[in-house]
């Protein structure tokens, strides 16, 4: 079922086809997942957030209209709506913790604590954007949607994304650019 697109699989798994389901899950979780670890930092609240949007499509498939929007498309929003949501109810606003670095045995103590330091950098400097341009930030940068699907996403415009992308990066770049040096990169202007 890898060469079946998303949206011909909700079809076929709200025609009853459980292989769908099972391909789907496997394919759309991990990017769920992993947007909404972005934009809340909490990897429980995360599960939470992949768990109640992929609910949510199965429960839009019977209703699923194939040509309006992109599966992928329509899950990051409700992510994203999700995300916002928990953070408006917890009061945390913009707040997020780092994401912790995966194990990888293949690189020495050095390099995993200069990565963890690199992505706590990266965190630190998206916590500190506004909500709508850290979403942006994530979505183009982060998860590689093109403007076109953010814009989706967001439901704002092209342009808007552009705007809001650029300005998050202008800001970004200045929050870590003071740091070059401590993250290691101070060699490679």
């Amino acid at each position: 079922m890898q060469d079946v697109s998303d949206e011909a699989m909700l079809v076929l798994f709200a025609n009853g086809d459980p292989a769908a389901a099972r391909a789907l899950t496997l394919r759309l979780t991990p990017r769920a997942f992993g947007h909404a670890m972005r934009l809340l930092g909490n990897r429980a609240e995360a599960e939470d957030v992949a768990q109640e949007a992929m609910l949510r499509l199965w429960r839009v498939a019977p209703e699923w209209r194939q040509g309006e929007a992109k599966v992928t498309t329509w899950l990051y929003r409700v992510v994203a709506n999700l995300c916002t949501d928990r953070l408006r109810r917890s009061g945390r606003g913009v707040a997020l913790e780092a994401v912790p670095e995966p194990e990888d045995d293949a690189r020495g103590p050095h390099e995993r604590m200069q990565e963890a330091a690199r992505l706590d950098a990266l965190q630190d400097g998206l916590n500190i954007l506004p909500e709508r341009q850290r979403q942006a930030v994530v979505l183009r940068h982060i998860e590689g949607l093109s403007n076109p699907e953010i814009a989706d996403v967001m439901e704002i415009s092209v342009d808007a994304v552009e705007s809001l992308t650029a300005r998050g990066k202008r800001a970004l770049s200045a929050v870590l650019e003071g740091r070059r040096e401590e993250l290691g990169y101070a060699d490679d202007r």
